[in-house]
């Protein structure tokens, strides 16, 4: 009897593998481009440093951008993408800054070669200020 519940765990085992075999292989990249960031920003909870970087973004089950920076120290970064949208063909390939007090975030990333445009989360201006505030409280002296 134990035989034959090995042998059906067997069966139950490679059944299960063959069926999700094929969903992690036909995972394909949606886009693939290079870009240059003039300047250092805020990318989610990240600093990506100025530079020139490679990117790649797939969307089969979590929507996640990779970055590659290809000039000087080799530094790679991921992020999810809060959402994505349709971009029209008439639209530029660019990536889109929201200045806040803290510096400029990645808000968005628009794709009109690929039919995309992916968006990013920016903290809320009442998280910046707790933080702000956070910042300047005056810390007491001991002596």
């Amino acid at each position: 009897m134990s035989s034959l519940r090995k042998y059906v765990y067997a069966v139950l085992l490679a059944f299960t593998t063959l069926n999700f075999a094929p969903a992690t292989i036909s995972a394909q990249e949606s886009a693939r481009g290079k870009f240059t960031l003039s300047h250092s920003v805020h990318w989610q909870n990240a600093v990506v440093p100025a530079g020139e970087y490679e990117f790649w973004f797939q969307s089969d089950g979590a929507r996640v951008l990779w970055l590659n920076k290809l000039s000087g120290p080799r530094t790679s970064f991921m992020f999810l993408v809060s959402d994505e949208a349709d971009s029209k063909p008439a639209d530029l390939s660019r990536i889109v800054l929201q200045s806040t007090p803290a510096g400029s975030y990645v808000s968005a990333m628009q794709l009109p070669e690929f039919g995309m445009t992916l968006r990013f989360a920016v903290p809320s201006s009442i998280t910046e200020k707790q933080i702000a505030k956070a910042g300047t409280t005056p810390m007491a002296s001991v002596q």
